[in-house]
């Protein structure tokens, strides 16, 4: 008969696996770390589209603002700088255009019909405090009765080609 010394299964006890559940402190870290890196990465870009999203909001509310002064302009023969003639409820701080958070018509628009030829400046500038005051390089847009669509940096320097894309 054989003996269980023989058998090779038979030989050495079973040891028995433990799975223990849960992580490891190292494998906690390591998380830690890869989650901080993700995010140093995706939060700059977010607030980069999220600002880009408001300048667009910015440069649609001045267009359309251009294009109801040149209607109001056709029908009467004269801009105006009263915000209801044009279907707005007003100028200045608390009116904000685009996504209605961020910017504002500088107030009062100029307008002169007294120029030759009459003509019209809008400026949308952002509300102070309310994020997109933190934009440096596109700080103001401005559209005019030529169709000219400019805007400047904090500093006052021309940053059209940039923000006018």
């Amino acid at each position: 008969m054989h003996s269980d010394y023989c058998n090779p299964s038979r030989a050495f006890p079973r040891q028995v696996s433990r799975h223990v559940a849960g992580f490891t402190l190292i494998e906690l870290m390591i998380t830690v770390v890869i989650a901080t890196i993700l995010l140093s990465v995706a939060i700059p870009m977010y607030l980069h589209q999220l600002r880009e999203s408001r300048r667009t909001d910015a440069r649609s509310a001045l267009v359309d603002l251009a294009a109801r002064e040149e209607r109001y302009f056709a029908t009467n023969s004269a801009y105006t700088a009263t915000a209801t003639s044009l279907g707005y409820q007003g100028w200045g701080s608390s009116y904000k255009v685009g996504n209605g958070a961020y910017y504002y018509i500088q107030s009062p628009p100029s307008v002169s019909n007294t120029a030759t030829p009459p003509s019209f400046s809008f400026t949308a500038l952002p509300v102070t405090g309310a994020g997109q005051d933190q934009d440096t390089v596109c700080a103001s847009f401005t559209v005019d009765s030529t169709g000219k669509q400019s805007s400047k940096d904090n500093s006052g320097n021309d940053t059209s080609s940039t923000c006018w894309h």
